[in-house]
């Protein structure tokens, strides 16, 4: 061998031998880094998922809350479904502006008012209920009477005017709803008062010391109807206890209600 080539080879050896000590202080790759790499992978993946299933949630309940439209005066949400048993109002909702059921009828019940009046008046769906409320009552020895059901908008807004003209406008706003925003106007609602009553205590919170008031509590929803503003709710419902004013929301809904000590607002959760 030639002397020249020692050196030349001996630096080859060196910087081989470096490069496999480096290579060896390398840390393998091993399963469990496999492993680690396909779960943060997966991960990632279910949390996209999940974002786009709560975007899709928001989306499907703002749907299903009903809501055509915001008011930019009032601010108030009106209703798409102002012909459906469960539409729901209260005082952030409102009907669409000129609605009036289309099946209004006279229920075969006892009535406070004259032939002829609207007060007379529900949807059919709900006057068909009244009748069986009315009759299951009558069967236990309960004596009721309708005294005001449906209430177009101008009526509404008449009665209203009154409270404020006459009671001031915080007085009215516990008792009676502002124009479009009333139960009335849909038809699917009734003030129930007792058959032995007299004009001084119609409508009145002693009714639900009567056997009428505390039965119509008590069985109401056996027909689909609700006590729409019950006792100790007014700070959710945004009005003081009536319990002679009752809802038609079928019976499963109003089952539900009653069972679980709910309101309306409760039930569908709507928050402002």
């Amino acid at each position: 061998m030639r002397l020249w080539l020692f050196p030349l080879i001996l630096v080859s050896c060196l910087f081989i031998t470096a490069c496999q000590q480096i290579n060896n202080e390398q840390e393998p790759i091993t399963q469990d880094d496999t492993n680690q790499n396909e779960t943060v992978e997966e991960t990632q993946e279910e949390d996209t998922v999940e974002e786009e299933n709560d975007s899709t949630e928001e989306i499907e309940e703002e749907v299903n809350k009903h809501i055509a439209e915001v008011e930019d005066e009032t601010g108030l949400h009106v209703v798409d479904n102002p012909e459906s048993s469960q539409v729901y109002l209260n005082k952030q909702r409102k009907l669409p502006d000129g609605y009036e059921p289309a099946d209004l009828v006279d229920p075969n019940v006892y009535h406070y008012a004259a032939e002829g009046d609207p007060k007379r008046q529900m949807r059919e769906e709900a006057a068909n209920a009244l009748e069986s409320l009315f009759a299951r009552a009558k069967e236990q020895g309960i004596d009721l009477i309708a005294v005001s059901g449906y209430r177009s908008y101008d009526r509404q807004k008449q009665i209203y005017d009154n409270s404020v003209a006459s009671n001031g406008q915080e007085y009215a706003d516990k008792y009676s709803a502002s124009p479009g925003t009333s139960e009335h106007q849909t038809g699917l609602a009734m003030d129930i008062g007792s058959a032995t009553e007299t004009v001084a205590t119609l409508l009145e919170e002693s009714f639900k010391q009567t056997s009428e008031g505390e039965w119509l509590a008590e069985n109401a929803h056996q027909e689909g109807f609700i006590i729409r503003y019950p006792e100790g709710k007014s700070d959710i419902t945004g009005y003081n206890y009536e319990p002679w004013h009752i809802r038609y929301v079928g019976k499963e809904i109003a089952t539900k209600i009653y069972d679980e000590d709910l309101t309306l607002e409760e039930y569908f959760g709507y928050d402002y």
